[in-house]
């Protein structure tokens, strides 16, 4: 496997959100392929529309790891994209577990396989990504790679969750694949 270099997020976001689909992410002993993506710029469905103490990761870096909690309980995991000075990340939504199976039950505390990693917070609590992770640059604790994995055909729509932008269709997954976030 190989790693992605810094320079693979140096890039457009969504053109990243795209090609992150297939990658590997590796925490804590734990590997997973990403088959969920959504990319977030400066609009208004975004962190970085106004920059914030917060969002601040978002503009001054890129290939590093962006953790934030939703509804004061679930993590979420991107990575920081775009040139400095531009702000960007992908939210990574939903992965295929490759290992350590049992373990990621264990943490999620469920026996459905589908479920275990099928949205941000729910993968985050799989492969135990929290606020520490928040800033990392990635390579160390938290790697991704690239297997030669072959993706299919990619889907697409509006992000979820979200009430602005709508007509941006960030949002990027694998076509038939199981383990995709179930959208109501």
């Amino acid at each position: 496997m190989k790693h992605l270099l810094p320079s693979f997020f140096n890039r457009d976001t969504v053109t990243v959100a795209k090609e992150l689909l297939g990658k590997v992410i590796s925490v804590n002993g734990c590997k997973a392929r990403i088959v969920e993506t959504e990319a977030y710029g400066k609009d208004p469905a975004s962190h970085a529309f106004t920059r914030t103490e917060r969002s601040a990761l978002m503009f001054d870096t890129y290939g590093h790891v962006y953790v934030y909690l939703i509804y004061g309980m679930y993590y979420c995991i991107n990575f920081t994209t775009e040139k400095v000075g531009e702000p960007g990340a992908v939210l990574i939504r939903a992965v295929e577990p490759l290992n350590q199976i049992e373990e990621l039950k264990k943490r999620r505390k469920t026996d459905n396989l589908t479920n275990l990693c099928s949205g941000p917070g729910k993968l985050c609590s799989a492969l135990g990504i929290d606020k520490t992770h928040n800033g990392l640059k990635l390579g160390k604790e938290v790697k991704v790679f690239d297997d030669g994995f072959v993706v299919g055909k990619i889907g697409t729509s509006s992000r979820i969750g979200i009430k602005d932008a709508l007509e941006l269709q960030w949002r990027f997954f694998l076509e038939g694949n199981e383990w995709v976030s179930k959208v109501k």
